[in-house]
């Protein structure tokens, strides 16, 4: 059986639409306007939650018939959340502290259907996985700020990058890791009475 429903995206982030691809879906991107900063709670998860919630909102608006996903990641290290450094030296002083030690990745992730127009359910989740740190050198560190890459992302680390090797082990979703739960995803489609198998493109 398959679903004609579209499938859209509300991030702009390639690991997030890279993962949807490599599990045969294909979704549409629009990315949200979301400030960010306007959206805090007590708890990391809580944050990530309400700002997945408030990514889907934006984008169900634009929306008269889709299947909208919305999502945000940040690591919670030190009991604080830890987003995109501002610069090279927040990211270098990051992987000082992170080194040889642990943190926890939080993945929220909302799923809004959206039919004539009208948002008829929303389906909000928190994947959380924790990340076990190795300990890069300095020259190794230094050469990781050169390629941009920490700047970009939560936690100043990537798992499906050039951040990999610098990540001993995870416990829990890797792929929540990168940046988006496909096992979360699906039990949100299957309260849907969708099965992810409908949603393959082939």
């Amino acid at each position: 059986m398959s679903s004609d429903r579209r499938l859209v995206l509300g991030s702009a982030s390639p690991a997030r639409l890279s993962l949807l691809r490599q599990a045969g879906l294909a979704p549409e991107v629009v990315v949200s306007d979301v400030d960010e900063s306007a959206h805090t709670a007590p708890r990391v998860a809580e944050t990530v939650a309400l700002l997945a919630s408030a990514k889907a909102t934006a984008v169900a608006r634009q929306e008269t018939d889709a299947l909208v996903i919305g999502a945000d990641s940040l690591l919670e290290f030190g009991g604080k959340p830890q987003g995109k450094p501002a610069d090279a030296a927040e990211a270098r002083d990051r992987w000082r502290r992170m080194a040889g030690r642990s943190g926890i990745l939080h993945t929220g992730q909302a799923l809004f259907d959206v039919r004539d127009g009208a948002v008829v359910s929303r389906d909000v989740a928190v994947a959380s996985t924790v990340v076990y740190f190795a300990e890069p050198t300095p020259p190794e560190v230094e050469a990781y700020l050169a390629t941009g890459e920490p700047l970009a992302v939560a936690g100043a680390f990537t798992l499906d990058g050039l951040g990999a090797p610098f990540v001993r082990r995870v416990e829990g979703d890797p792929a929540a890791v990168v940046g988006l739960s496909l096992t979360v995803l699906r039990t949100q489609l299957a309260r849907r009475g969708l099965a992810i198998t409908d949603l393959w493109r082939r």
